[in-house]
């Protein structure tokens, strides 16, 4: 556990440290994602008869951003070296599949996940073994997630570890999304619906949470203040996604006028309320002095 206070720049270098393997195949996917791009720039996305060269490019952006956002989190998780390396381990090689899957497949002109009558063995055992990957990401995702709820491991930095709650909270309904994918074979539903926001946007709570921890530690404000902000934003992001999610399943577009939509919007305006309260707040310590999760 980290105890010393210090810049941001410094306690990212040592977290980051701690979880090379994470950070380097987070890094991977957004090598691969530029080489989709160049690709998408000189020829287009489809590749005949299935693949999507695009569709490659964001998914191993995603996955890159995931795994950056998992190893900033991991040493927070209150596992002990073991279990660490279990996690770290497996994490790291489920998404090499995955890399692999989603990348070669579009160019082969297949799309991994959803196959089509006529599919050679060889696509069909490739896309039995991601929907397998698929899975287990999941499964181990949720095995971290609960780690956050232990006592212990809130006692520790209580503010970083509930914004992580928070995070986890809209990963699982991420993650929710995604199941439902699979399932419904598409990411539509009804006329207009479109499973990708709800699937998306959960993931980003992994990112914006935390950074309202970090940002309130960095505005010096004592710990219950720094609580509720937490709470406003997290509960704030998390029913947005609600919003979102019910708009989808009855089959309307995100963007279109109804009171979901608007309801989705409010929310998500509410959640960016702390950190604009706590932009406006004068500095009343250096910036050097803030620590990454304090």
């Amino acid at each position: 556990m980290q105890t010393k206070q210090d810049g941001f720049t410094g306690a990212a270098v040592r977290l980051f440290k701690a979880e090379k393997a994470l950070v380097l195949a987070g890094l991977l996917g957004f090598a691969l994602a530029a080489l989709c791009a160049v690709w998408v720039l000189l020829y287009g996305g489809p590749v005949g008869p299935d693949g999507d060269v695009s569709k490659a490019f964001s998914f191993n952006a995603a996955i890159g951003i995931f795994l950056l956002s998992t190893a900033m989190i991991l040493p927070s998780s209150g596992l002990g070296r073991k279990g660490k390396t279990t996690f770290r381990t497996v994490y790291v090689l489920l998404a090499l599949f995955s890399y692999f899957a989603e990348t070669t497949q579009n160019f082969r002109g297949a799309n991994p996940r959803f196959l089509k009558d006529g599919a050679s063995a060889y696509d069909i055992a490739i896309g039995a073994v991601f929907g397998l990957v698929a899975l287990l990401l999941v499964v181990f995702y949720l095995f971290l997630a609960a780690r956050y709820f232990f006592p212990k491991v809130y006692k520790q930095n209580p503010v970083w570890v509930l914004s992580i709650r928070y995070a986890m909270i809209a990963v699982m309904l991420s993650f929710a999304a995604g199941i439902w994918i699979s399932m419904h074979q598409g990411r539509y539903v009804g006329s207009h619906g479109n499973l990708i926001w709800l699937h998306g946007l959960g993931f980003h709570g992994l990112q914006a949470l935390p950074f309202v921890a970090w940002l309130t530690g960095r505005a010096a404000m004592d710990v219950p203040a720094r609580r509720a902000l937490v709470h406003l934003s997290g509960a704030a992001y998390a029913l947005g996604l609600v919003a979102i999610g019910w708009q989808t399943m009855l089959g309307q577009a995100v963007l279109s006028w109804s009171y979901l939509t608007f309801a989705a919007a409010g929310c998500f305006l509410l959640a960016l309320v702390p950190v604009a309260l706590i932009l406006l707040r004068r500095p009343v310590r250096r910036p050097e002095a803030a620590s990454f999760r304090s």
